[in-house]
């Protein structure tokens, strides 16, 4: 049976168990289980903190794990990134005092706290910066008010947080993270491939939509250009002498200008639908 992390509260949590759902697996019903057995599809489901995920999976305790990118190299456990999830998205990066630093050099000999010292640790360390790194579990930005810390190392969303602490970000960003499903570089366990399979499937289902149209036989090579598919388009005659119907998988972003593009052609009866699931 396949064993499985997954976070049991948090930013990821919810994103990560509606992903599962979506790939066919069975989640928790109460938001204190530990443990769920999908028996079915043959695997096990541990919630559990985040930050520990990545542990786990490293020492092989647990087979995959959901957790983010942050959190994976800041817990410099032997387990790597599989795939990236598409979701949870941050950005890491230094903040100080407004006005009080503008380059990463400033650091050298500075009080940085963080929540993730590895993370910085590891980044200072090519450049030739020597700073003492604090770690805190949380609300950093409460800790150069109150004298533990001349600079912070944090995960920046809409920068609200540090205007508020009346701090400002400098250098370039530290790390761009995500969700992303971790596993060990060893030999895959049976239920592996599947699985990641599934995965895979929900993030190509969520990226695109399926579009049929009719259109003029004459025009259907430049309509093909517009929407060429994962593979091809599936081209089939219509009663009406002349027309073709096409359908093809198109990038959910781009559909609505796609659709200007079709008709622009002179294609009609132009649908969008979406991908409830998919195996490409």
């Amino acid at each position: 049976m396949l064993k499985i992390a997954v976070p049991n509260k948090g930013a990821l949590a919810e994103a990560a168990a509606q992903m599962l759902a979506e790939a066919g697996y069975r989640q928790r019903r109460n938001a204190k289980d530990l443990v769920t057995i999908d028996a079915e599809n043959d695997v096990e489901f541990f919630y559990l903190r985040p930050r520990d995920i990545a542990i786990y999976v490293g020492e092989g305790t647990l087979d995959v794990g959901i957790t983010g990118r942050d959190l994976l190299l800041d817990s410099r456990a032997p387990a790597t990134e599989a795939m990236a999830l598409g979701f949870g998205a941050s950005t890491f990066r230094f903040a100080a005092p407004t006005g009080a630093m503008t380059d990463v050099k400033q650091l050298e000999g500075q009080r940085i706290a963080t929540s993730y010292p590895a993370i910085v640790e590891d980044y200072l360390r090519p450049l030739g910066i020597e700073a003492s790194v604090v770690r805190l579990d949380g609300a950093v930005e409460s800790s150069i008010r109150l004298g533990v810390a001349d600079a912070i190392a944090d995960v920046v969303e809409t920068g609200s947080t540090l205007r508020q602490a009346d701090l400002a970000v400098f250098g370039d960003p530290i790390l761009s993270s995500e969700a992303v499903l971790i596993t060990r570089d060893v030999e895959k366990p049976a239920g592996y491939e599947v699985f990641k399979r599934r995965i895979d499937s929900v993030l190509v289902a969520r990226s695109y939509v399926m579009m049929d149209y009719d259109i003029r036989v004459e025009n259907v090579e430049q309509a093909v250009e517009l929407t060429p598919g994962i593979e091809s388009p599936t081209v089939s005659p219509l009663h009406r002498e002349g027309w073709v119907a096409v359908r093809s998988m198109v990038p959910r972003d781009a559909a609505q200008k796609i659709m200007d593009g079709l008709y622009e052609l002179g294609a009609r009866g132009i649908l969008v639908t979406d991908i409830l699931a998919c195996r490409v």
